[in-house]
């Protein structure tokens, strides 16, 4: 999806182990335009702009990693619980965006 004039990017730092777990299943993303190598590439030394549709992926590719119980066996540990904070940070950075297109 190629964004419009109106469309905004939101930024969010990803670091550390929500980085990496994020980047573990990056290669579920390939079917969003890109996404899947932006996480590839990102590092985590400045904010990563994401767009809606890409919010929403990410959010997606996340909840389904968290129920599979071949990646989180024991719904514990420090990967599952950076994946799980990351996704309730990018469901409020996603809420957030679409308060704002609401208001336009």
């Amino acid at each position: 999806m190629k964004p419009g004039s109106k469309d905004k990017r939101y930024p969010i730092l990803i670091t550390g182990r929500e980085l990496k777990e994020l980047q573990r299943f990056s290669w579920q993303m390939v079917e969003a335009f890109g996404l899947d190598r932006r996480i590839e590439k990102y590092r985590g030394t400045r904010p990563i702009g994401l767009y809606r549709w890409d919010m929403e992926c990410l959010i997606d590719v996340i909840e389904m990693a968290l129920v599979d119980p071949k990646e989180y066996p024991r719904q514990t540990g420090p990967g599952y619980e950076a994946m799980k904070t990351l996704c309730e940070r990018l469901k409020q950075l996603k809420d957030q965006a679409y308060a704002e297109l609401g208001r336009r």
